[in-house]
């Protein structure tokens, strides 16, 4: 039997983790698009450029599009991005299974949680809160509150010093290759999950500690009690 990872704090992924936010992000990305005449990407293919921060997400459509790379113009379809998402991200995102039940199982023993993401600060208080999860957390950091993202480590070590943990005593929850390498560039123990967005890649090929089909599965990947069992 596989030995459960012991943690005294757990950092997540935001998009492709806790929540499905491809149809919110692929509708306003279109929509930037279309304003500058350049043909829509679609939600299957844009899921694919999730997980690197908003300005690589839309030089990517940009590049697909074959638009013009200049810095002037992608900061002019980033800025249209803004606009549009703003609207879109809400009623475009939807919470995986399981998400809100195993958060709050967790929250109630007093472990802190954090959310360590690349989408754009602004954007996260507000979708946390039509998902009805942002009192879970005790700190958030998004893609504005480090100099550099996800798969460097400075967003999970910011964490760690916020939060008072040594590296090894946080796990660390994600779907794509950027959470994981991440998190083993910081030296935190780090749970991959098949789903979500990891450029069409398998994320076992990064290596995590587990790697869980379920986001539920992670109570017993932690030694507690399973949803099943705690609502029995």
């Amino acid at each position: 039997m596989t030995e459960p990872l012991v943690a005294r704090g757990i950092a997540f992924d935001l998009d492709g983790t806790l929540v499905d936010s491809a149809p919110g992000l692929s509708e306003a990305v279109d929509l930037a698009l279309r304003d500058f005449g350049l043909p829509a990407a679609g939600v299957e293919r844009l899921s694919t450029w999730i997980g690197n921060g908003a300005d690589v997400m839309v030089e990517r459509a940009v590049r697909w599009a074959e638009g013009d790379l200049s810095p002037e113009f992608l900061q002019k379809v980033r800025d249209k991005f803004d606009h549009y998402y703003a609207d879109t991200a809400a009623s475009g995102s939807r919470l995986y299974p399981q998400v809100k039940e195993t958060l709050a199982v967790l929250a109630a023993l007093d472990l802190p949680l954090g959310l360590v993401t690349n989408k754009p600060t602004p954007f996260i208080a507000p979708l946390l809160a039509s998902l009805g999860i942002d009192s879970y957390f005790s700190l958030v950091i998004g893609g504005d509150d480090v100099v550099v993202k996800k798969p460097h480590p400075a967003p999970v070590y910011l964490m760690l010093g916020k939060l008072g943990l040594r590296a090894s005593e946080m796990v660390f929850v994600g779907d794509s290759r950027n959470d994981i390498q991440c998190a083993q560039a910081a030296g935190c123990p780090c749970v991959g999950m098949t789903y979500g967005y990891n450029y069409g890649e398998s994320i076992a090929l990064t290596k995590p500690d587990r790697v869980l089909d379920h986001f539920a599965d992670l109570l017993p990947t932690l030694g507690l009690s399973s949803l099943k069992d705690q609502e029995a």
